[in-house]
């Protein structure tokens, strides 16, 4: 039987129907700051059913873009980036001192997160950001420039991997505009996520083997069955031996 652990992550708090249930199951939870969705109260009731069931909680700050739910590239100069993450870090801070917990990591939502992988003036302003914001963790994606430039800054940095996206062969997340970009098999997640957390690896949409060492595994929110999606991976992580565990305390 396997050993070891690994952190069970989703992004929350975007209005999907689920949520209250994929909290039951993950060990860390992001949040969405208002911007790409959500709002205070949305906020506050995530918070809250989130630190019922023990689950550290994370800020999913986006670019200003709830037209586009925060997926579409913006021309945003590296200033304003810095900015944003702090201004919308700062809303989901309060409303967690609210709820009498705390965040404790960073993970950036949709195309600001893609452009941080592979974008150092972007990683670095995201950086910037955490670094200001006091003792927190920067969530970034596995195999990534972002992991080692944020890390050069003396920002505490976990990796994560998708057990519900694509893969290139390069290890870049498959765009959604593209067909087979969103897992929706059950199976097929659980089956990947256990692979990320054994293998270190996934296997890419052209089927080559693409190593990716990553310390979290995300299951969307807004993904079709994410709620049982989430518990399927989590059973079959444990049932593994694989302890699930927060990689920010």
């Amino acid at each position: 039987m396997a050993t070891g652990s690994i952190d069970l992550n989703a992004d929350v708090g975007e209005g999907a129907a689920g949520d209250d249930v994929v909290l039951g199951q993950v060990t860390s939870a992001s949040v969405a700051c208002g911007v790409h969705a959500g709002d205070i109260d949305t906020m506050r009731r995530t918070v809250e059913t989130a630190a019922r069931h023990g689950v550290v909680i994370g800020a999913h700050p986006s670019y200003p873009d709830r037209e586009g739910f925060g997926r579409r590239r913006m021309d945003i100069a590296p200033a304003r980036i810095t900015e944003e993450v702090l201004s919308q870090l700062s809303v989901l801070v309060a409303v967690a001192e609210e709820c009498g917990t705390r965040v404790r990591y960073v993970k950036p939502h949709g195309a600001l997160y893609l452009r941080m992988a592979h974008d150092e003036a972007c990683a670095r302003a995201v950086a910037a950001a955490v670094i200001q914001s006091g003792n927190l963790v920067l969530l970034a994606p596995a195999g990534t420039g972002a992991v080692e430039v944020a890390g050069s800054m003396g920002v505490t940095v976990a990796t994560e991997a998708f057990a519900d996206r694509a893969y290139t062969r390069h290890g870049r997340l498959v765009p959604r505009t593209e067909q087979g970009a969103v897992l929706e098999d059950p199976v097929e997640v659980t089956r990947r996520a256990t692979t990320i957390a054994l293998d270190h690896r996934v296997t890419a949409i052209d089927g080559t083997l693409v190593e990716l060492v990553a310390s979290s595994i995300c299951v969307h929110g807004d993904t079709p069955g994410a709620a049982g999606m989430a518990r399927r991976v989590r059973v079959a992580l444990e049932g593994l031996g694989i302890t699930l565990r927060p990689f920010a305390v």
